[in-house]
């Protein structure tokens, strides 16, 4: 890509943190301490290494955004995410780029008011799973929480 201009990298940095703050993955690893007592400065990093992964790659597919990623929540925050959620939060990047790029700046607008819309649906799941509830109820998380380490080196452990 061309280098963008001002307005549209900032815009697009804006879609990047809507995306990242909606993503249940990410914000459950943050919220439960994933990432360790750096996670939510891992999470903002997250958003500016995206901004850099895609102005300074040209014609990105999907299944490297997915790549880059599922590295990242696997290295940083110790987590595998397989929801589903890594394809979704992908494509809902490429489209927000494709639209900057294209200069569809209203086209951003909309998708960031729907972005915004999912914002509060999160924080009520994420409240609901946090520790501390009825002992007795099984554990209330959002659909795209991701597994967390031990699930999945017991996973591997079986597989060898």
């Amino acid at each position: 890509m061309a280098a963008p201009t001002a307005e549209a990298r900032a815009l697009f940095a804006e879609g990047v943190a809507a995306v990242l703050g909606g993503w249940a993955a990410l914000q459950l690893a943050v919220d439960q301490g994933f990432g360790g007592p750096q996670g939510p400065e891992k999470a903002a990093w997250l958003s500016s290494a995206l901004l850099d992964f895609f102005t300074q790659n040209a014609d990105l597919e999907q299944e490297e955004v997915e790549e880059f990623l599922a590295e990242v929540m696997d290295n940083e925050f110790d987590t595998v995410v397989e929801d589903g959620s890594l394809q979704q939060v992908s494509q809902e990047l490429l489209t927000l780029f494709s639209r900057v790029q294209r200069g569809d700046f209203g086209g951003v607008g909309a998708a960031l008011g729907a972005l915004a819309r999912r914002g509060p649906a999160l924080a009520v799941a994420l409240a609901t799973a946090r520790p501390g509830g009825d002992p007795d109820s099984p554990p209330r998380t959002p659909p795209e929480a991701p597994l967390d380490r031990g699930e999945h080196e017991e996973e591997e452990e079986e597989e060898e």
